[in-house]
């Protein structure tokens, strides 16, 4: 309860509402009705009001606001037939456009991956205070307690209510699904949005390094205990070689390297009445389990007696509160009691949390039916979220139906077992650590063999469709399948590549890996794709077939990193696997990438002797459509390097067209880069612009590292030539930063680092060599998913799906020398002419009608764009241009 809340109830109270009614408005307990009316004053935290009456007009109010933006609020109010508070209509209508001016710095793509909680947050402010303090004092702070304790829940509240405080952003990083420490630093990558620095030269501690060097950033590791020697080992590194990062794990064993400080994260406390956080927690989830549960004088002891038992553990709470809706309080006291003596004197060796959460776990498994157990020990397999077609593909058999499961499925759920979680991706399920490893331990050494074996077929499956589906209008929703199905997707090959005993199953993942060519841009990165194919060739018993098509794959993403040497090693193995009858689709996509090679080494006409080769072979023997545009695609690329540019936009046309006539996406984005690149080479700036944003805004939907980045440098290109030498400098300083991390700039080939360098001449000579050198270094600090979102003007406009036409590049600009002013969103603009005016930040909040923090967010971003130490330094940056 805050604050507002406080106030609000007293005066729906002072109204003449009921307790009940009060509790249904506000969307909280009765409980906590009572208790802020027995306060005669309010509580000293004044956060917004949430779950109030307003937010029920929330979606009216933006909607007004967005068409009328100077709308009185005494007309709003009329508008929507406001009859509660004013103040409340006031601070609603504040919150929203604060919301709605305030710039989006985290693409949608990127995001904090807080995980969204079902249930409220109870108790844990003293916790909370202390983890606060204890991140302003040191750099490595580790949660630490037993299995359901709730160091994940308090993890996520504290990254939430102190996000503010680090300005580089918070990112919260899962590490239960990982099998292997080899994927630690792949596994943050992803989260951070570097999947395009992804290099031969450089590990991906390095990379992450390199990244983290000077971000004030907060980084939450979580469930570490499984991982614990590579997690220690690699957060030493960044808390060393960084100056500013802040790293905050959670795991039921610590790290043990210099720097860490350990907070032990206590149960909750059980011996301060009704106000006690276990107290607390169970009367708010008996009340979501038994409508209309209330503490009072008559159960308040037993319920004491409960916490007290369960050692104010919230799993095991949680779990408990479940069997009120068929035993009373007073009757699961003393059950409880049974269970636990029991238990004692079952396992001595265990901590009495250790026996609260078993017993608490063990009642909820035996309370379940015998389809419940079935489905929760085989929903074990999955290491991370599921949904329910994936449930039925693993988990059923004769002995669990269709229909059983879903059932099943839906009871565990209200058991609290399963966690419902839902997103833009639908509806799915995850089961917490704990209880995961609970279900897994039930099973028997064959039962998880039979398990690893169906999450195997599963996940084939799915990359399977992925790849079938590559050249068509179904592209894009399987390559989302894989994405989302990473973590499941990394346990079923890991399950094979660390116990290879099944021939078949070492067989079926080979297949499956050596005809996923398109793998890495479906979510798993470059790195990590490539990671997998070298362990597939070590898999004993591969077939020759299998092994040469691994092959070939392996070659093109040794070959997209830039490591030509390692690539041609693999394409002479590739070749000879294949032969000329053996498999003649996969020697022919052999040649194509030898051509590919030559054409990146700065070698062209040996590249489209290739080339040629390859399409003969793609002609004669039938090969997919896929291979035939891509290499159509690298055809045009070369032809643009030998200013043979009607015959590029030959090739890049007839993959233009045929991709539009069947909807698909993804060539469709390189046709459109390619046309975009002949433009330019014709003189045609503006065209190449246009053609670059509208190939970025396709290519955005897929995890591409090399897309994103030969379409960034071709706008960057296009943007000098026009004129616009800032922001044509931030660009290309990402996409040299990405190049850099991928391999050589450009793939070492001279036609395009012409293109680069005269660009950058170009655009250096528009705004002169210091702001230059500030716009780059910015670009440089990208990652893909930001670079995208500055692009497309997200961090002022906040549309998740702009139009080129109304984005950042499309805008005139009266005058190429205003330079780092360039880099300021509208907002940003005109704060920056009020401080320039000596203006105070809380100033200027009350004449743009803003709150002071949003202001001090604004400044601090409008500094930084501006290389600026200090606001003093605003007037002279804003008038001396």
């Amino acid at each position: 309860m805050n604050a507002d809340e406080w106030s609000e109830i007293h005066r729906c109270r002072g109204e003449g509402e009921s307790i009940k009614g009060i509790a249904q408005r506000l969307g909280i307990s009765r409980n906590t009705v009572r208790r802020a009316l027995a306060m005669p004053e309010p509580p000293h935290d004044h956060r917004r009001l949430k779950g109030s009456v307003a937010d029920d007009a929330d979606a009216r109010i933006r909607d007004l606001l967005q068409r009328t933006p100077d709308i009185s609020i005494a007309e709003l109010g009329r508008c929507i037939e406001w009859n509660h508070s004013r103040t409340l209509l006031v601070r609603k209508v504040n919150q929203i456009k604060t919301e709605m001016t305030t710039p989006a710095f985290e693409h949608p793509s990127i995001g904090t991956g807080l995980p969204q909680q079902p249930t409220s947050f109870v108790g844990r402010h003293h916790e909370l205070r202390e983890v606060r303090r204890l991140l302003g004092d040191h750099r490595l702070v580790s949660v630490v307690g037993p299995g359901g304790i709730g160091k994940t829940r308090l993890s996520v509240r504290a990254a939430e209510e102190y996000r503010r405080a680090f300005p580089d952003g918070v990112r919260f990083v899962e590490f239960a699904s990982l099998r292997s420490e080899n994927l630690l630093s792949q596994a943050i990558a992803d989260r951070l949005g570097l999947e395009t620095r992804d290099g031969p030269e450089s590990s991906a501690d390095d990379i992450l390094i390199e990244y983290l060097r000077n971000r004030r950033m907060l980084l939450i590791l979580d469930n570490c205990e499984h991982l614990v020697e590579g997690v220690a080992a690699l957060a030493s590194r960044l808390i060393e070689e960084t100056s500013n990062l802040r790293i905050l794990t959670t795991s039921r064993e610590y790290l043990a390297i210099p720097g860490e400080y350990v907070f032990h994260l206590p149960p909750l406390p059980t011996h301060a009445g009704t106000g006690s956080g276990a107290v607390e927690l169970f009367a708010n989830r008996a009340e979501s389990a038994l409508s209309g549960f209330e503490l009072s004088d008559s159960n308040v002891e037993a319920v004491r007696r409960i916490c007290q038992r369960l050692d104010g553990l919230p799993l095991a709470i949680e779990l408990a509160c479940t069997r009120l809706n068929v035993l009373s309080v007073e009757d699961l006291a003393e059950r409880l009691d049974r269970r636990l003596s029991m238990l004692t004197v079952s396992a001595r060796g265990r901590t009495p949390r250790h026996r609260s959460l078993q017993a608490t776990i063990d009642w909820s498994y035996e309370l379940c039916s015998e389809t419940e157990r079935t489905l929760w020990c085989r929903a074990s397999v999955f290491a991370d979220s599921f949904d329910l077609a994936a449930a039925v593909a693993v988990c059923s058999d004769n002995v669990l139906s269709e229909d059983e499961i879903m059932e099943a499925a839906a009871a565990l759920v209200a058991k609290s077992v399963v966690v419902r979680e839902t997103s833009q991706d639908g509806v799915r399920f995850r089961l917490l650590e704990s209880i995961r490893e609970y279900g897994w331990g039930k099973l028997t050494v064959p039962e998880r063999r039979h398990m690893n074996t169906n999450l195997l077929e599963y996940c084939a499956h799915i990359i399977e469709e992925s790849t079938a589906s590559w050249y068509g209008p179904e592209q894009l929703a399987r390559a989302t399948a894989v994405s989302i199905n990473r973590g499941n997707i990394r346990a079923a090959l890991h399950s094979v590549t660390n116990d290879p005993a099944d021939p078949a199953l070492v067989q079926r993942a080979a297949d499956t890996l050596g005809a996923s060519r398109f793998l890495w841009a479906c979510g798993i990165s470059v790195r990590e794709h490539r990671m997998w194919l070298t362990q597939a060739l070590e898999l004993p018993g591969v077939s020759r077939t299998a092994r040469g098509r691994i092959l070939t794959v392996l070659a093109l993403v040794q070959t997209l990193q830039g490591d030509r040497d390692a690539a041609d090693f693999t394409l002479r193995r590739a070749r000879e696997l294949a032969g000329d009858r053996e498999d003649p689709v996969t020697r022919s996509f052999a040649v194509h990438i030898t051509g590919l090679r030559d054409f990146f080494a700065g070698r062209p006409d040996s590249g489209m002797a290739y080339l040629d080769e390859a399409e003969r072979g793609y002609q004669l023997y039938g090969s997919e459509p896929e291979l035939v545009s891509m290499l159509q695609i690298h055809r045009g690329m070369l032809l643009c390097s030998t200013q043979d540019v009607s015959s590029a936009a030959e090739a890049f046309n007839r993959v233009f067209t045929k991709t539009d006539e069947i909807g698909e996406l993804w060539f469709h984005s390189y046709a459109t880069y390619g046309l975009g690149h002949v433009a330019l080479l014709e003189n045609a700036p503006d065209t190449a612009v246009q053609r670059a944003l509208e190939a970025l805004r396709y290519q955005r939907e897929f995890a591409d590292p090399i897309g994103k980045t030969v379409m960034a440098d071709l706008l960057g290109w296009a943007l000098a030539a026009q004129g616009h030498g800032a922001r044509a400098a931030v660009v290309l300083g990402a996409a040299s930063s990405m190049w850099g991390s991928i391999g050589q700039q450009l793939y070492g080939a001279d036609h395009w680092n012409t293109l680069r360098e005269r660009a950058v001449h170009t655009a250096r000579r528009h705004i002169g060599t210091s702001a230059f050198d500030a716009a780059w270094a910015r670009g440089q600090a990208m990652t893909a998913p930001e670079l995208l979102a500055y692009i497309f003007d997200e961090d002022c406009t906040g549309d998740e799906h702009p139009v080129p036409d109304r984005g950042l590049f499309t805008r005139a600009t009266t005058n190429a020398d205003t330079s780092q002013l360039e880099l300021l969103s509208p907002r940003e603009r005109e704060v920056a002419d009020l401080v320039a005016q000596g203006l105070t930040n809380k100033q200027i909040a009350e004449k743009l009608v803003l709150s002071p923090r949003t202001i001090e967010g604004h400044v601090e971003h409008l500094l930084r764009k501006l290389c600026l130490s200090r606001r003093t330094e605003v007037p002279r940056a804003l008038f001396s241009t």
